[in-house]
Parts: C-alpha cells; sequence; structure tokens
C-alpha cells in the first residue's frame, strides 16, 4: 500500500539533547537511545471516518518524535498499519449501501490526503492488513504449532496464560481488563474460551463478509495479530517505540506484545511504549461512536491553513487529555500570521538560544506547548525591539519546519 509524499525536512547545525519520552510500561519517562537507525511502529486508522482531530493529533505526536531522532542524526525505520478489514469497517458499509473496499480506499486516501496537507513524513511501510494475510498466517500457525493458540467453532485464539508477562504494560488489573477487553472489540463471555481475556487470531469465514483461503482455513485475520505480524516482518522485536492512542493500551498493544514474545522466545517487544491522549468535543471523548468528530478535512476545505490545524494540535501536550474548541483554532490562526511576520522580517534578534529552547523542550517528552511559547518569544522580541541579525528569521523558519513540522 502506497503512503504520502514526503515533506522535505531540512537539517540544522549542532546538536539536541538526548530524548526522553514518558513509556507506559514503566510509568515513567526514560532515555529513548536508539541506535543509527531509529526504529517506531505506530498503529493507523480502520479506515471509515478519517481523519478526525483525534487521528491528526496522535500522528503529529509521532512525527514529532521522528523529526527529534532525526535531527539528532539517526535514521528513522517507521512503520504504519491500516486495518483495512474489521468489524467495523464492514458495519459501516452494510450500513451505508457501499462495498466495503471502496469504504476503506476511499477513507485511506483521503487520509494519506490529511497527512500530507499537515506535512507528517510518511512511513517507511505503511501496510494494510489485507496485504499482511500472508504473514499473519504464518504467525498464527506458529503460535498454534507451539501450543498458544487453540480452536473454538473454527476461528483461532491467543492463550494470554502463555506469556508470564502478559499485563506488564498496562499495569491493569484483572477487573479492569475485562472491562476494557469487553468495550474495545473484545470477547469475554464467549462459550469455549479458555480464559475470557483471550483474544481472537483468526476468525474462520461468515456468510456474508470477505475471507481468504489460507492453511489457517477459510477467514481473516483477528485485529491485534494484524500489527504483531507487520512489526516483526519488518522491524522484528525489540523496536525502540510502540506507538498509539492511549486507547490503544488495553488490549491492543498488550495483546500484540504477549503474541510476539511466545512466538520468538524473545523480550522486548517494543523498548517503549508511547500513548497519545484523547481529545474531547463537548466533553466527550471525540469518536466515531460518538458521532462528534471534527475532520481536518472539512477544515481544510472551509479554506483553514493546515500550519493553523497543526499549530493548533501542538498547542496541547501529546499526553494531555484535552477539548476541542473553535478558539484553538482562532489561536493558531493568530499565532501562525505573527510567526510568518516574524520571519520575513529582512532581520531579528539572535535565535541560536530559541533554537535551543526548542530541542530542549521536545527532547523533554515532546513537550510541542514549551517549543511553541520558545518561538512565540522570540517573534515577540522581534515585534517590539527589532534586531540586527539578518541571519536570525531564516534560522526561526528553518527550526520551526524542520523539527514542528510548520511552513512558514
Amino acid at each position: 500500500m502506497d503512503s504520502w509524499n514526503a515533506p522535505d525536512v531540512p537539517r540544522l547545525a549542532g546538536e539536541p539533547p538526548p530524548l526522553r519520552v514518558h513509556d507506559t510500561a514503566s510509568g515513567g519517562l526514560r532515555p529513548i537511545a536508539p541506535g543509527p537507525v531509529a526504529t517506531m511502529y505506530v498503529c493507523g486508522i480502520t479506515p471509515y471516518d478519517a481523519t478526525h482531530l483525534g487521528h491528526a493529533a496522535t500522528y503529529l505526536a509521532f512525527d514529532l518524535l521522528g523529526r527529534v531522532w532525526r535531527d539528532a542524526g539517526h535514521d528513522v525505520l517507521y512503520v504504519q498499519n491500516v486495518t483495512d478489514v474489521d468489524d467495523p469497517l464492514l458495519e459501516r458499509a452494510v450500513a451505508t449501501g457501499q462495498d466495503w473496499r471502496e469504504v476503506a480506499r476511499r477513507e485511506t486516501e483521503l487520509f494519506r490526503t490529511d497527512m500530507t496537507a499537515l506535512r507528517v513524513v510518511p512511513p517507511d511501510f505503511y501496510i494494510g492488513a489485507v496485504e499482511s494475510i500472508p504473514h499473519v498466517v504464518e504467525l498464527v500457525q506458529q503460535l498454534r504449532d507451539r501450543g498458544h493458540a487453540y480452536e473454538v467453532d473454527g476461528d483461532l485464539y491467543f492463550s494470554v496464560h502463555s506469556d508470564e508477562r502478559f499485563g506488564g504494560i498496562s499495569g491493569l488489573d484483572r477487573e479492569q481488563m475485562l472491562a476494557l477487553f469487553a468495550e474495545r472489540g473484545g470477547d469475554p463471555d464467549r462459550p469455549g474460551k479458555k480464559d475470557p481475556l483471550d483474544c481472537l487470531l483468526w476468525q474462520a469465514a461468515r456468510e456474508g463478509e470477505p475471507s481468504w483461503e489460507t492453511s489457517l482455513g477459510s477467514g481473516r485475520p483477528g485485529w491485534h495479530i494484524e500489527c504483531t505480524a507487520i512489526a516483526l516482518e519488518h522491524l522484528g522485536m525489540s523496536f525502540d517505540v510502540q506507538g498509539g492512542g492511549r486507547d490503544l493500551v488495553f488490549p491492543h498493544h498488550e495483546m500484540g506484545a504477549s503474541e510476539a514474545h511466545v512466538v520468538t522466545g524473545e523480550w522486548p517487544y517494543a523498548r517503549a511504549y508511547v500513548h497519545a491522549g484523547m481529545v474531547a468535543l463537548d466533553g466527550e471523548k471525540m469518536s466515531k461512536s460518538k458521532g462528534n468528530l471534527v475532520f481536518v478535512s472539512t477544515l481544510r476545505e472551509s479554506g483553514v491553513d493546515p500550519m493553523a490545524i497543526r499549530l493548533a494540535l501542538l498547542a496541547h501536550h501529546y499526553r494531555s487529555d484535552w477539548e476541542w474548541f473553535d478558539s484553538d483554532l482562532t489561536s493558531a490562526q493568530q499565532r501562525l500570521a505573527a510567526w510568518r511576520a516574524a520571519v520575513d522580517a529582512p532581520a531579528g534578534p539572535p535565535a541560536s538560544d530559541t533554537v535551543a529552547a526548542i530541542r530542549l523542550a521536545l527532547s523533554d517528552d515532546l513537550d510541542a506547548p514549551a517549543a511553541l511559547a520558545a518561538v512565540d518569544r522570540w517573534v515577540t522580541e522581534q515585534r517590539l525591539r527589532g534586531g540586527s541579525d539578518d541571519g536570525a528569521p531564516a534560522l526561526v523558519r528553518t527550526a520551526v519546519d524542520a523539527l514542528l513540522g510548520i511552513a512558514l
């Protein structure tokens, strides 16, 4: 599957401080010190309502992470999936009378267009669930052969008791796990399962639903195994960062890690688990099920500059839960105009300290609001006092582009 066109990312002189991010598994900040190639897997969309601001905020967070790595001189190997066959997508197709493949194609293309407009650096591998089926089948077969999978009425399930570390990422107790599993696509009450938390690996063909003929029989992948198979194929074990929204901590990331642990016999699956907060509208989490979505494409079609949308999202720390208001966009538009006016000036105050402040903020758990504030200070000084450094505006423009992804 094709991703999208990459923006040019300029290089800055100097070196940033070491990066620390909040790791969900350990519950605290930890340094991320990758090798020459930094590796990251971020869970992608299920393409039936793309791209709302909650999506965009998540992918901007990991775009910042990739930019910080590149600024430190690393190459970045970035993998993202698209769950282009799954129950919610099929339900949307039936409800709207459309072919599920057309819904997936259209919404994935809209997502690509939005990411391009927001200047998100694309993944190196952008892999659909459908195209990953051969890898899923191979992985499920290995799990079954090693006694970690079992059958229930033709469906194959992963036994969570196979992994002694199960639960170590989310840190949840069993009662919390059961509640979230039921809420987020699991089937804890299905008869025949060895444990209510065991998750679906392979769903046998159902009448009227898509299926593929494989060595496992006719069927399609479960949700969690899709990402595990893609990550192992393209990154292997112990990649640097597993990313996504906080709602993926359990069961999705917990299950995927356990599947990988038992099939490879290695640990860890990812060296750090980094999760973005939730965006709300009208007091509730922005989600498809609630229908309270603000779409990037709708804002763009109304004439909003994508850089203002990006600035509005970066004004909130990626780990925070926050609520979208129209004033977020108004403030971002005013900030964008002020920044552009400042860097268009022939000279300004020295900017090396500003670049250092941006880098310092981002190295501290991707603190984008603090980075924006550093630029604001330079812009205010330029507006109030001017300056004689004729290279400063260009340096600020380059730093804002390279590190924050904002084209001025």
